[in-house]
């Protein structure tokens, strides 16, 4: 039918999609954005959309990973520069990864909370995620992390990074990305956040814009 959406080829197209090149309706823009359309970060669409969700915050449901673990209060204070350092890096993957979606984060920073916890009690015990771009972020963030602590252990009058601390910034950093994203999919508002705490780092400069208006 001339004037459908492309989607449900049922109702009137009102808006151009540039994800699907083509005009769909409101009604699958709302319902299929960052679940089954892969939406460019600079959609407008999108971008309003995102604004909308700031002004409402989502909740977590009872039982969520991590929620029940109470952080000191100081740690992020005490470890400014790792805490920042690891959230560029989860950016910087995540630029030279563009498939990367939040959930892909949220999954490994869990498993790798789960690891340093069990490290702190002396025991070694990894599960890593299956999902293959999960498990890279997770073997490149533990990588990193263990530099960090081969680093100041070395460091002349520097404390140890203990384990217990490393899983509480990571605690801290799972939590922050469960109420940044939205749940959908393919949603990556978190990473969107980390790439704007980092605005003069060229290596998280967004793509040349993929709009390409009709």
């Amino acid at each position: 039918m001339s004037g459908s959406c492309a989607i449900c080829q049922k109702r009137k197209a009102s808006r151009f999609c540039p994800a699907k090149a083509a005009k769909i309706c409101a009604v699958c823009c709302g319902t299929e954005r960052e679940v089954t359309i892969d939406c460019p970060a600079d959609c407008a669409y999108l971008i309003a959309a995102h604004r909308y969700e700031s002004e409402h915050p989502r909740s977590l449901p009872a039982g969520t990973a991590l929620l029940d673990e109470t952080s000191p209060k100081d740690i992020l204070h005490a470890h400014q520069q790792p805490m920042a350092a690891l959230a560029f890096s989860i950016a910087k993957f995540c630029a030279a990864r563009p498939a990367t979606v939040d959930n892909d984060i949220l999954s490994a920073l869990e498993a790798l909370a789960q690891t340093y916890k069990t490290l702190s009690s002396g025991v070694i015990y990894e599960l890593p995620p299956e999902a293959p771009l999960q498990r890279e972020l997770y073997a490149a963030l533990r990588d990193f992390l263990d530099g960090i602590k081969k680093q100041q252990a070395e460091r002349a009058g520097s404390a140890a990074f203990k384990n217990i601390e490393v899983f509480y910034l990571l605690v801290f950093l799972y939590r922050m990305g469960l109420l940044r994203t939205n749940g959908r999919p393919r949603s990556r508002l978190f990473i969107e956040f980390l790439r704007r705490q980092f605005p003069q780092a060229p290596e998280l400069q967004r793509e040349q814009s993929r709009i390409i208006m009709p």
